[in-house]
This record gives C-alpha cells, sequence and structure tokens, in this order.
C-alpha cells in the first residue's frame, strides 16, 4: 500500500471536536525525555502529535506548550484538575489520562496502571469530560482491568491508547500484539497502538490500528518520524540546544539529550563518557557539536 494512504487512512476517523492530526504516527508520552524542544524537533521531523510527559494538575511548575501537545495527567484523585483544565485547554489538542505507567514511583504513589479502583477512575474521567470540549484518551496495559477500562473510555473518552505489556513487564519482553488487536475488535474508539513500533513493523501496525506511538525509538532519534512519513528534516543537537536555551531547560536535562543524541555516532560510549563529566553548556558545545 501506498505509504500516504497508509499515513492518512482513518485520518478522519479522529477527526474528533476539530482534532486532525497531520499523519497517524505519535510521539509516545515519556517521562523526562519529552521537553518542549525535544518535542519541537519531533513534531518538525513529521510527527503527527506529540505527547507531553506526566504532569500532575497540582504541578506548580511553568509548562511550556507550544507545540501544542497532547496534555498528559496523573493522578489519584479529582483535586486541582477543574482548574488545571481550565488554564491550559487553549493550548493543549487534547488531553490524556495516564493508566500505564509501569513505574516504582507509580507503585509507590498508586498512579498509573496502579491506579485500580474504577470509581476514582471514573470519578477524574468526568471531571475531564466536563471540563473541555477537546478529545479525551486514556493510555492503558494489559490488566484484569483492561476491560473495564474500555467501557469507561467508550464513556468518556473518544480514543484509547493500549500497550500491550502487563506492569510487571514494565518495556521488557515482547508486548502482546494479540491482545491489543482483540481490544481493537472490541471497540468502536480509535485505537493507538503503543509497544515496540519501529522502521520495520509500522506499516504492518499501520494496518492493524488507527494509530501508532513511538516511544524508546524515539529517543535521541527525531528523525525517525522523519524516516517513516517522508518529511525533511537533519537531526542536529544545535537545534535542541538553541530551544533548550529558549526555554530555558535546566542544564541536567540538556545533558540526559545530548547523551540520548549520540546514538549511531561512532565513538558514541566515549562521548557519553565525556558528556557525563561536563559542568557546563559551554564544555558541551565543544564535545558534541
Amino acid at each position: 500500500m501506498n505509504l500516504n494512504i497508509l499515513l492518512f487512512k482513518y485520518s478522519m476517523k479522529f477527526k474528533i471536536n476539530e482534532l486532525n492530526p497531520r499523519n497517524r504516527i505519535f510521539l509516545a508520552p515519556m517521562e523526562e525525555i519529552n521537553d518542549i524542544a525535544f518535542r519541537t524537533l519531533c513534531k518538525n521531523a513529521g510527527c503527527g502529535l506529540t505527547y507531553t510527559g506526566m504532569i500532575n494538575p497540582q504541578t506548580k511548575q511553568k509548562i511550556y506548550l507550544n507545540d501544542n501537545p497532547a496534555l498528559q495527567l496523573f493522578c489519584t484523585n479529582v483535586k486541582g484538575i477543574k482548574e488545571f483544565m481550565k488554564k491550559y485547554d487553549e493550548e493543549v489538542s487534547l488531553w490524556d489520562l495516564n493508566l500505564g505507567c509501569p513505574a516504582k514511583t507509580a507503585r509507590k504513589h498508586g498512579f498509573g496502571s496502579f491506579l485500580r479502583d474504577l470509581e476514582v477512575i471514573e470519578n477524574i474521567l468526568k471531571i475531564m469530560r466536563e471540563n473541555t470540549k477537546k478529545s479525551i484518551t486514556i493510555k492503558i496495559r494489559k490488566s484484569p482491568l483492561t476491560l473495564s477500562l474500555l467501557k469507561l473510555a467508550e464513556k468518556y473518552c473518544d480514543a484509547i491508547s493500549i500497550h500491550p505489556r502487563t506492569y510487571n513487564q514494565g518495556y521488557s519482553g515482547e508486548p502482546d500484539l494479540n491482545f491489543a488487536e482483540e481490544i481493537k475488535s472490541k471497540t468502536k474508539l480509535p485505537v493507538i497502538y503503543s509497544g515496540n513500533v519501529n522502521e520495520k513493523n509500522y506499516k504492518e501496525l499501520l494496518n492493524k490500528f488507527d494509530y501508532l506511538m513511538i516511544g524508546r525509538e524515539a529517543i535521541g532519534r527525531p528523525e525517525i518520524f522523519s524516516k517513516l512519513t517522508g518529511t525533511k528534516f537533519k537531526k542536529s543537537f544545535k537545534d535542541y540546544l538553541i530551544l533548550a536555551r529558549k526555554y530555558n531547560l535546566p542544564f541536567r536535562q540538556i545533558k540526559l539529550q545530548a547523551s540520548n543524541f549520540t546514538k549511531g555516532i561512532s565513538n558514541s560510549a566515549k562521548l557519553r563518557d565525556e558528556i557525563s563529566r561536563i559542568k557546563s553548556v559551554k564544555e558541551l558545545e565543544n564535545v558534541i557539536l
């Protein structure tokens, strides 16, 4: 099938509340990775829709949403959601509730895949629905609650994202593609697939699901979106650094991304070792630019 047909097939199906992503390949929400500079580069490279990392509605941190992303919430109750959504609703493309994070902090505090009280989840989705006309999605994993969460999504949401690994698997092992296809067959909602999407399997997956999310394969590699969508884009850490300075990102974040951007570079291990000892942006420029 022609690539352009694959990329835009079903696009009208997800045109809900005026949301019409430029293509069917999204940047998955990733904690620490998805800063505004990185999201902007992914969007420039052809990404159909960027997602923020997890954001708590009670955060006091400054949030940059210049790329008009999907904003992913994590919480364990409704506190602060109404005020937060009213504040940022005009700046986002859609709202997403994270019900899939498998991290230790999620286990400790009871959010993500460890939020399992269906009444609490419904209360959260209900207040989200009451405070926006934009699309709402949830991101879920393979679990005994998946079908129950699907029913709630059909009541309050416009699409779902499925990562078919269990919370015990985390990001190891193989995602259960058959399980994801089963979920797809049980709902009329658009399904966004997440889990080991890469340059080898994306065409096959585009034929099975409405949209795809690329996560770890995009870390340090915003150009993956240009390769998959045919968008002209040249990877440059200098471009990231310009954006990072524009948004006054902390040095520790810039240093993290610098290490990520060494992927595919010759002597990358040596470069990462040098980066680990760097103490300023100026030093960083001398090593990686």
